[in-house]
């Protein structure tokens, strides 16, 4: 199981949830990012970014076209406050191709300033697969150490990072964004705005996750508790 160095009993809320992962001393922080301090790393997974526009396109629910710019304001946040060398984002951080035709020059501007100086990865998600021109290096998965960065989990390898289907924990009738860990894999909650997500007890999640999986909630603080008590 992941070994916790500085986080309080099952249930105890705490601003960030420190543990260990295949060797590489890890924190866990409420806005949904993950970073490993050593390698100066910082982890987000799915913003979504031009989910709004994208749905508008479709005919679909119009939304207040403003995710993009919230998302990416949280985003700027957590970079201004950790200074990362290095930012994965794990896939799916357009809601398609065309969204990031459709960035206005404000949230370009933003994407391009948070980018500079630093090495910054983009993970090819389901949504935004294929050739994009935007900066950065753009890879299918990424190893560091003995942990690989990917979109998707997959069932057949160990020591994983992913993200991809948004898990969301029920306490006292709220949903909640959260990180599953277990000794093989973490699969990370949706960092964009406007975003759903799967219950903790999908069969998808119960398929990938060990019984002694933990769930960390995001929010105000996080809390952790056994994912399948």
């Amino acid at each position: 199981m992941t070994s916790p160095t500085r986080s309080g009993p099952y249930g105890y809320p705490m601003s960030a949830y420190d543990f260990t992962f295949q060797g590489a001393e890890l924190q866990l922080h409420p806005s949904g990012c993950l970073t490993w301090a050593a390698e100066r790393l910082l982890v987000v997974s799915d913003l979504h970014l031009g989910k709004a526009l994208r749905m508008a396109r479709r005919n679909s629910v119009l939304l207040p076209p403003y995710e993009t710019t919230d998302t990416l304001a949280r985003l700027a946040d957590e970079i201004a406050g950790f200074n990362p060398q290095r930012v994965i984002c794990l896939g799916d951080s357009f809601d398609d191709l065309r969204a990031m035709d459709e960035l206005s020059d404000e949230d370009s501007s933003q994407i391009a300033a948070m980018m500079a100086g630093r090495d910054w990865i983009w993970i090819e998600g389901n949504h935004d697969a294929g050739p994009v021109h935007i900066g950065g290096t753009h890879r299918a998965e990424v190893t560091m150490g003995s942990i690989t960065f990917r979109h998707i989990a997959d069932y057949d390898k160990s020591a994983e990072i992913s993200g991809h289907f948004h898990p969301k924990a029920q306490l006292a009738g709220r949903s909640s964004p959260c990180f599953l860990i277990d000794r093989s894999r973490i699969i990370m909650p949706a960092f964009g705005t406007y975003t759903g997500g799967l219950r903790l007890n999908a069969p998808v999640l119960r398929d990938l996750m060990s019984e002694g999986a933990l769930a960390i909630t995001t929010g105000s603080k996080t809390r952790a508790f056994p994912a399948y008590a």
